[in-house]
């Protein structure tokens, strides 16, 4: 079978995130990068299905040329190709990133009979574009899965958390798949998958930004909760303060 997984390029949320002067992008000089756990579960789950039951794993990002080293990274765990969709950085609404998505996919050689997405972007988190996809790819498609598999009938077996319970879904394929962090443990890229990584194809290709039909307004970052620190004395005199202390929190 023939999978194809749509990353996100995205900053790595370690650090302080610090707003261009227009407050509509995120400063990314001094960032790192990575993409979402949920779609390092996604990739691990492409791989997987694959070594079962035979195939290849592609993965395609849309975003600027340096997102080839995502694309590296996880062919280095396993996946066979990439495509990078270039753009110049902007970000895309999700209706245009599906729209690019699609064509490409439309355009691609391989005829994929499972295409998977993490169930959100771990910057913008729209929970749009798999959706997107998938009707505009007239697949089936689920959302939000903790465990899958693929049966020798073509069929896909999904559950998803449901409250105190669970949901399950069983999707003949083709199929679009969103998938949550917790599906699986994502393999960590050996040395040797490294070097094989680098001999691996990437295509490219630049697609038309559609006029947005969304705006946006500005990013804010949210307040950071400030910390207080209480001098309760010094020596035995504070041991009278401590006690009450701790009868406040509930400790004695």
């Amino acid at each position: 079978m023939d999978v194809l997984v749509c990353i996100k390029r995205v900053p790595m949320s370690g650090g302080r995130f610090i707003l261009t002067d227009d407050e509509q992008d995120i400063e990314t000089k001094r960032l790192g990068f990575t993409i979402s756990p949920h779609e390092e579960c996604a990739v691990e789950e492409a791989v997987r299905l694959v070594e079962t039951h035979g195939g290849s794993v592609t993965v395609l990002t849309l975003g600027v040329p340096e997102a080839a080293e995502q694309i590296r990274e996880q062919m280095a765990i396993g996946a066979d190709r990439g495509i990078v969709l270039e753009t110049d950085g902007a970000e895309w609404d999700p209706q245009a990133t599906a729209g690019a998505i699609v064509a490409a996919v439309n355009a691609d050689d391989s005829s994929f009979d499972l295409v998977m997405f993490g169930n959100e972007s771990a910057d913008a988190s729209g929970y749009q574009v798999g959706i997107r996809v998938a009707h505009a790819l007239a697949m089936p498609a689920v959302t939000g899965v903790k465990a899958m598999s693929v049966d020798e009938a073509g069929v896909v077996h999904c559950e998803r958390p449901s409250g105190s319970g669970k949901e399950s879904f069983s999707l003949p394929l083709p199929a679009v798949v969103t998938v949550k962090e917790g599906l699986n443990l994502p393999r960590y890229p050996s040395v040797p998958g490294r070097i094989r990584a680098k001999k691996k194809p990437i295509e490219t290709y630049t697609p038309i930004r559609p006029d947005s039909r969304l705006r946006k307004t500005k990013l804010v970052v949210p307040p950071t909760q400030g910390k207080q620190v209480q001098v309760l004395g010094k020596g035995a005199d504070a041991a009278p303060s401590v006690v009450e202390m701790f009868k406040q929190i509930g400790v004695i």
